[in-house]
Order: C-alpha cells, then structure tokens, then sequence
C-alpha cells in the first residue's frame, strides 16, 4: 500500500457513534481509512492516512461529529515511515541488543509514542499492535542499543502523556535468546507455540 505523509485515529466509546463519525470523515476528504471497526471493551477505531491538508480536515470532522463519545485521539502530519509500516503489519528485526516496549491504555497513545521514539532516538520500530486481543490496549515494540531504547522509552513516555492515559514501559538489556526466538514468532499468546 502506498505510504501517506499524515495519518489521524480516532476512538470513540460506542461503536454507533464512531461508524457515523467515520462515515462523515470519509466524506469530508479523501483519506484511506487504514483499519476501522470495533475493539474491546466495546469501543470503535478508525485509522486514517492521506496529506496533510485532507486528514487534518476529515479528523476535525470526525472529532466534531463523534464530540460526546471521543476516548482519545492523534493527529501526525509528518508520520515517521518504520511506525507507517508498522500500522500497515510489518514486523521488524527483532536482532536489537535491547527489546524496549510501551504499553498504553488507547490506540492513540501507543502511536503518538512509536512515531516520537522513533524519531527522537536511533531505534527501530519492530512491531505495533493496536487493541485485538489486547482489551483495547496498544504495544509499541523498539529494537537497538540500550542508551538508543532508554532514550526512545522516554521521548514516547512525553509524547503520549495526556489526561486519562495509562501508559506502562518496559527495558530488556540483553534479550535472552528463547525470548527473542518467541517473540520472533509472535507476540500473542495463543499464536506463540
């Protein structure tokens, strides 16, 4: 798929609300929604990329008309292109010396993290998995050098803070071999034997 300078996610609380606020930021420019639908605890995504201009248009529409019901939100005009390609499902190396890894409690948070670790430190984006199978919760992994991981762990921790976001790190020095074989693998349980 071709990659898009901006992209924008909102999540709204009902899932009602947040397809009539899709439908009416689809509308408003041409975006291509990325992922949209429906994830736990009965929430509703939309994941959208195109320039600049459209999507800062269609995610005002989308914030306005899904107001009441918006759970968080994230807006990057200048997408770093590991994080883009990460969204798209592409996993990285996991060969890093250092496995570093934020878990936030929204979608949004998780990608405001990624792109501004990425950007700020010389790591790379190894994999980002958005609420299935995560109860609405995202995972940013970044592989590289433990001062590169510390760095990009921190820059994230500043960009995703905002009022209401849980958001939990974690640094792993020197990966353990049958860790990093398992991760390789998959990072969900039911897909890691």
């Amino acid at each position: 798929m071709k990659k898009y300078p901006a992209i924008g996610l909102i999540e709204y609380a009902g899932i009602a609300a947040g397809t009539r606020a899709t439908d009416a930021l689809t509308k408003k420019a041409p975006v291509q929604l990325i992922r949209v639908g429906s994830l736990q605890p009965g929430k509703f995504a939309v994941l959208f990329a195109g320039d600049v201009a459209s999507v800062e248009e269609s995610y005002i529409t989308g914030l306005q008309v899904g107001a009441e019901t918006v759970v968080d939100r994230v807006l990057l005009p200048d997408v770093a292109e590991d994080v883009y390609s990460a969204l798209e499902g592409r996993v990285g190396s996991w060969q890093g010396e250092t496995v570093g890894i934020i878990e936030t409690s929204t979608l949004a948070a998780t990608i405001a993290a990624a792109d501004a670790g990425v950007k700020g430190a010389n790591v790379e984006m190894v994999q980002i998995r958005l609420g299935d199978g995560l109860g609405g919760k995202g995972l940013a992994y970044f592989g590289g050098l433990l001062a590169d991981i510390e760095a990009a762990i921190q820059i994230g921790l500043d960009a995703a803070r905002r009022e209401g976001r849980t958001i939990c790190t974690a640094i792993i020095p020197r990966v353990d071999g049958d860790v990093r074989t398992a991760l390789r693998r998959s990072t969900r349980f039911a897909e890691s034997d």
